[in-house]
């Protein structure tokens, strides 16, 4: 067989970390499967070269914030090709680029545009475990960028896809997917088979186990893949196509996204077209938008509200405020941090009152509702962010998701 594996930055965290993992490799390793392995900067290496740039310039040029960033994953992957070494097992540390990960060109944020697996190939099939560093590519000019946070994860199911792996493991903090963050609800259930759709849903509402776009990528190229602890042998959870038992469960899962930001755009024209060349100078940054309201105008002029990343607030309030400049009239501010509840299931489909469960829930705890969005599979709300956590575990409670539960 041919496997990927993925350890994450808490996985690799310190060296006797790297030792036991190095340990795990080689069981794998030792079965006769070939082994490509993924790994992430160390836990808070990243924040900590984030810190470092951002103390020497405050809005650091991204070309050169890539180049830094990258560093933590180069560090992980020398050391833990040295571990398999010393356990006898051959094996070759890769940066993005020596493993042939191509990207766009959106520093900080880049797309993979392809992988020439055959720079791996000739390693696995004489018997060495490639190392491959996570979260890193390199653009057509050989500029290096980074696939954003998790983008590790990114890298493990592409890789996957390519070298048509018969097995994708994304090795973690936490042994599975469950039915919300068991760091935040102590009652959370894991779920041992879930759904694509879910858990891309899952991972965009704010789900910190995978990052969205692996799996979305997964989804796209039929990647089966199961997330797993690295800190014990516990079977992990699924993810793959829908099972038709999903079904019969009408809520999956609630998630939380903690750093949200409301940007208004106030006084913009009310005409055909406004909201249009508001999105398009947000799309044209790079921002991602999440939530969106727009009020009813009121003597020709009208107010847009929408959420964002925290990371993203800056960019989005600069880029709204050109565009809203431009139409004749208006601004763009930043009016506060807010988070984001969501709860998630493909039963949603053919199911009624999970609308009625939640706002009821929410409103019998005093918790105010800011911001509504939906779709077939998902109902998310903005709320304070000082209540957040409260509400997640009010939430769960009340779709009865909890190990204590019928559920």
């Amino acid at each position: 067989m041919r496997i990927v594996q993925k350890y994450g930055g808490t996985s690799v965290g310190d060296v006797p970390r790297i030792e036991a993992v190095a340990q795990r490799i080689k069981a794998t390793y030792d079965k006769g499967h070939q082994v490509a392995v993924v790994v992430s900067a160390r836990a808070g290496m990243t924040n900590e070269l984030l810190k470092r740039a951002r103390a020497v310039n405050p809005e650091p040029n991204e070309r050169e914030l890539d180049v830094l960033l990258s560093i933590g994953e180069q560090e992980t992957i020398a050391l833990m090709a040295m571990a398999l070494h010393a356990l006898g097992v051959p094996a070759v540390s890769c940066t993005g680029s020596q493993a042939g990960i191509r990207t766009d060109v959106a520093h900080t944020r880049a797309r993979i545009t392809d992988i020439e697996a055959d720079a791996l190939r000739p390693s696995l099939e004489a018997r060495s475990v490639v190392v491959v560093a996570g979260f890193q590519g390199v653009t057509a000019n050989g500029h290096t960028t980074t696939l954003g946070r998790g983008g590790s994860d990114l890298s493990a199911v592409a890789l996957a896809a390519v070298l048509k792996a018969d097995l994708c493991q994304i090795y973690t903090d936490v042994d599975g997917v469950y039915t919300a963050d068991p760091r935040l609800v102590s009652h959370a259930r894991k779920i041992p088979h879930i759904a694509y759709e879910e858990m891309l849903e899952l991972a965009a509402c704010g789900s910190r186990v995978m990052q969205a776009r692996a799996v979305e990528f997964a989804q796209k190229y039929k990647v089966p893949f199961e997330v797993r602890s690295s800190f014990n042998h516990n079977a992990g959870t699924m993810v793959k196509d829908r099972v038709r038992s999903m079904e019969d469960v009408v809520v999956t899962g609630v998630a939380l996204a903690p750093h949200q930001v409301k940007v208004t755009v106030s006084g913009l024209p009310d005409q055909p077209g406004s909201a249009a060349k508001v999105f398009q100078a947000l799309g044209e940054s790079d921002v991602i938008v999440d939530m969106i309201v727009q009020n009813i105008g009121h003597k020709g002029r009208a107010n847009l509200t929408f959420t964002v990343d925290r990371d993203a607030a800056t960019r989005a309030e600069k880029a709204a405020r050109r565009a809203a400049e431009a139409l004749g009239g208006g601004t763009a501010f930043c009016t506060g941090e807010v988070a984001k509840l969501s709860v998630v299931g493909v039963g949603m489909r053919s199911h009624s009152g999970v609308a009625a469960t939640l706002f009821k829930a929410l409103a019998e705890a005093g918790v105010n509702i800011q911001i509504i969005a939906t779709s077939e599979i998902k109902i998310e709300v903005a709320i304070d962010a000082d209540q957040a956590v409260r509400a997640l575990r009010i939430v769960h409670a009340a779709f009865e998701l909890g190990d204590d539960s019928a559920a």
